[in-house]
């Protein structure tokens, strides 16, 4: 299947989203729980139809998108370092994982689990959460080098919050392969700015 700039703008949205919402919880505490239900079901979506769905509609990505024209844009007093941190870090942790078949079959085994626990639980009740932290501590965390999360002592030393950080940034690795697999790579996306800011302009304006 050929994919498209609209697909790699989707996907690379995907990761944006999960990477301001990782920074909202660090710096307030607070999570649009809408955005974070959307990313999240991004780790048990792998037969989709299109990119969109994966998603559930580009509407459930319009933080994403606009994080990313925040992000990549020349205004500099829209952009957040953190974020971009965040970003680069999973996109290059993904890659790392693309070549680790054990620690994929462990995440695929992972994810079969916490699906089979959402018969009795919803997707961001606290068990669930925790059993998705659980999955990223025992799998992306070991690879190196590290997601440091910078923000308020206060809320990151909530378990609650280091959970659903956890959680956002397993969400984040899933959008990285997917956008890797739509054809996404460092280069186009160091020098596919423009690109990608414009695709993201025009699904916007399709909400």
């Amino acid at each position: 299947m050929k994919h498209t700039q609209e697909d790699r703008t989707l996907a690379l949205a995907g990761v944006f989203q999960a990477a301001k919402l990782v920074e909202d919880i660090a710096r307030t505490g607070q999570v649009s729980g809408a955005a974070m239900e959307s990313c999240l079901e991004t780790l048990f979506k792998f037969d989709s139809a299109s990119v969109g769905n994966v998603y559930g509609g580009i509407a459930e990505l319009s933080t994403g998108l606009k994080t990313l024209i925040d992000q990549m844009s020349s205004d500099s007093d829209k952009k957040n370092m953190d974020i971009t941190r965040y970003v680069i870090s999973l996109l290059h942790l993904e890659k790392k994982l693309s070549k680790n078949k054990p620690m994929l079959d462990k995440m695929s085994k992972g994810l079969e689990n916490t699906q089979n626990q959402m018969e009795y639980f919803s997707l961001t009740h606290e068990n669930v959460l925790a059993n998705l932290a659980g999955l990223y501590q025992d799998t992306i965390s070991t690879l190196m080098p590290r997601i440091i999360v910078q923000g308020e002592q206060n809320y990151l030393s909530q378990q609650s919050n280091a959970n659903k950080i956890r959680a956002l940034l397993l969400a984040g690795i899933r959008s990285a392969v997917l956008w890797r697999q739509c054809g996404g790579n460092k280069l186009q996306f160091l020098f596919g700015r423009k690109s990608y800011l414009n695709t993201s302009k025009e699904l916007l304006a399709q909400i």
